[in-house]
């Protein structure tokens, strides 16, 4: 993953093409003064971001300390550190993958850093930086259950995310193989952990490095891999040059490095 995550740095570190918001507006750090966009978070004195609370490594709330932690924190105070000059300067907001758009959409909030995965139709609403990790959507099952791969869910219920990629993902590895398992949405990923100890699913899909901070020692992830998932950074459609801003912020970790940390640091495979 990390040699495809440098290749991706080489290719597309400083453009948007590859995440659909190139923009021939001037850059927020060219002469002239900032652009509004980038302008009122500093005006502001705050840069406002919608996490995961609920995802352990990527960004997970502690129930003792009530403390948010997670790459996905660290990206945001890396940011936080190019526009304010302090990466302490970062308000984050817990989201769902069912919340994070529509917040995004009414102000409330500036970037989404929330596993939130490319694809092509999300970007007609959104920009994206490039990719600062590449998963696949995976299976979890109960060891004791006896199934070994998706062929095995036929006529079984499968748990997933509400708004998630990870269903359709499924739908289309599913019709392949020709089986017909249903599917039960849950708006976070406890409650789809609760059904399969439960046994109300069979199964809980998500992409791999999310069910990971899920696994004890009554659940087994499957090795297969379905449709690689490349999480971006996302913005509103009009702000073009805060868009930009962390998309070079983005391409200048992987380049340096340090991106490359942040997923040692938090044990992401």
């Amino acid at each position: 993953m990390k040699k495809l995550l440098s290749a991706l740095a080489l290719l597309t570190a400083t453009t948007l093409v590859a995440a659909g918001c190139g923009s021939s507006a001037p850059s927020a750090t060219s002469g002239g003064g900032d652009a509004a966009d980038i302008k009122a978070i500093k005006d502001r004195g705050v840069l406002k971001v919608g996490v995961k609370v609920d995802v352990p490594k990527f960004g997970f709330k502690d129930p003792q300390t009530g403390k948010v932690d997670g790459m996905e924190i660290d990206l945001a105070k890396s940011i936080a550190k190019k526009i304010l000059g302090d990466e302490n300067k970062v308000e984050v907001q817990a989201v769902t993958a069912k919340t994070r758009g529509p917040l995004l959409d009414n102000g409330e909030i500036d970037l989404v850093i929330a596993t939130f995965t490319i694809t092509e139709e999300r970007k007609q609403s959104y920009n994206f930086s490039d990719p600062y990790f590449i998963d696949g959507v995976a299976l979890m099952v109960k060891k004791d259950s006896g199934i070994k791969s998706l062929k095995d869910l036929d006529g079984k219920k499968i748990g997933v995310a509400q708004s998630a990629t990870s269903k359709k993902a499924l739908v289309e590895e599913a019709d392949k193989l020709g089986v017909k398992p249903s599917y039960l949405e849950f708006g976070t990923y406890p409650e789809i952990k609760t059904a399969l100890d439960s046994g109300r699913v069979d199964c809980f899909s998500v992409d791999a490095a999310i069910l990971y901070g899920y696994l004890d020692d009554s659940t087994e992830i499957l090795p297969d891999r379905y449709s690689p998932q490349k999480y971006g950074i996302a913005s509103k459609k009009s702000n073009t040059d805060l868009a930009k801003l962390v998309n070079d912020t983005v391409g200048e970790m992987q380049k340096s490095g340090e991106l490359d940390k942040l997923i040692q640091k938090w044990g992401l495979k």
